[in-house]
């Protein structure tokens, strides 16, 4: 066994196990932190395969920025879990038979999985030379999938405007900037000229 097979498999079977202990950790702050470290292995594979404009990525956004950010909702978030579990008995007879259906769906895959012989001897495309790995992924990514980048685009932006009119809440007795009555205001209505005698002190009333 070389080099890269050895971190090939350690990087495969700690990412492996750190997702595992994501779905199985019952600390939801441990289950970010065990994300983090399967991100940071799946980079390590990344870079075994010369891709290390995705490893970057898988660092920079998910780890730097998507992780973090679940980490920090977690732990400001006051969430009373005890509460969330007083009814899993009563969703536990569906909860069973969902699961019992996926897992016969992972049976069924598995079982009636082979490798097709005429796929390792399918012609593949000739990788470009003299370019980076960066500009060739740009190259598939915005021509030969572009209307799917689009599409993938399009859905992440109906999920966002839906969780925030989802969230949203109409918050009472706030006072709100009405931008019809601020651009209507005139010198006349935004101004109030006092003249006060030299000497003389202000109206308590104007005070």
């Amino acid at each position: 066994m070389n080099a890269a097979a050895a971190f090939f498999y350690l990087f495969a079977g700690v990412t492996v196990a750190s997702a595992f202990m994501v779905v199985t950790s019952r600390n939801p702050v441990h289950s970010v932190l065990f994300l983090i470290l399967a991100f940071v292995n799946a980079a390590g594979l990344f870079m075994l395969l010369g891709a290390e404009f995705l490893a970057m990525l898988l660092i920079v956004v998910y780890v730097g920025a998507v992780a973090v950010l679940f980490l920090f909702v977690v732990m400001m978030l006051d969430v009373d879990f005890a509460e969330f579990r007083q009814g899993f008995l009563n969703y536990l007879p569906i909860g069973g038979l969902i699961g019992l259906i996926f897992a016969v769906e992972l049976l069924l895959v598995v079982g009636a999985w082979v490798i097709d012989p005429q796929i390792v001897k399918a012609p593949v495309a000739a990788i470009p030379t003299g370019i980076t790995n960066t500009e060739a992924l740009g190259r598939v990514l915005y021509t030969q999938y572009v209307y799917y980048f689009q599409a993938a685009g399009l859905v992440l932006l109906v999920a966002m405007i839906g969780a925030i009119v989802l969230t949203l809440r109409e918050r009472t007795g706030i006072k709100r900037q009405d931008i019809t009555v601020q651009n209507a205001r005139t010198k006349a209505t935004a101004m109030d000229v006092k003249k006060v005698p030299s000497g003389a002190a202000l109206p308590e009333e104007t005070v």
